[in-house]
C-alpha cells in the first residue's frame, strides 16, 4: 500500500510559479511510476505529467509542456511538480497518483493510489 499526500498549492497571479510536492509512504513507492492529474470545476480529471520509476523518463500534456517539470526523489519518497508561467486555465485541484496497472500513462484508470488533492488557483 502507498499513501500519498500533496502540498504546495495556493493562489498565484498569472505568470507566477508554484511547486507542488507529493509525499509517499510505503516501501514500494520507488517501484511505481507516478503521475500528476488535475481537475477543474465541471470538468473531467485530466493528465498533467508522468515520471517513470527511476525518474529517467517524463511525459507531459501538451498544455503544460515547457512550463511544468515533474521530478522524483526515491530516497525521500517524494514527487514534485514545478509549475512556471502559470495561466488562469491551470486553475484546478491537482492530484498525484501511483501508476500500478499497465495502461497508457494518460489514463487515470491505470493509477490505483491517489492523494487527496491540493488546490491551485491562478488569478488573471
Amino acid at each position: 500500500q502507498v499513501q500519498l499526500v500533496e502540498s504546495g498549492g495556493g493562489l498565484v497571479q498569472a505568470g507566477g510559479s508554484l511547486r507542488l510536492s507529493c509525499a509517499a509512504s510505503g516501501r514500494t513507492f520507488r517501484f511505481y511510476a507516478m503521475g500528476w492529474f488535475r481537475q477543474a470545476p465541471g470538468k473531467e480529471r485530466e493528465f498533467v505529467a508522468y515520471v517513470n520509476w527511476s525518474g529517467g523518463s517524463t511525459y507531459y500534456a501538451d498544455s503544460v509542456k515547457g512550463r511544468f517539470t515533474i521530478s522524483r526523489d526515491n530516497a525521500k519518497n517524494t514527487v514534485s511538480l514545478q509549475m512556471n508561467s502559470l495561466k488562469p486555465e491551470d486553475t484546478a485541484v491537482y492530484y498525484c497518483a501511483g501508476h500500478t496497472i499497465q495502461t497508457d500513462y494518460v489514463d487515470p484508470t491505470g493509477y490505483s493510489y491517489w492523494g487527496q488533492g491540493t488546490q491551485v488557483t491562478v488569478s488573471s
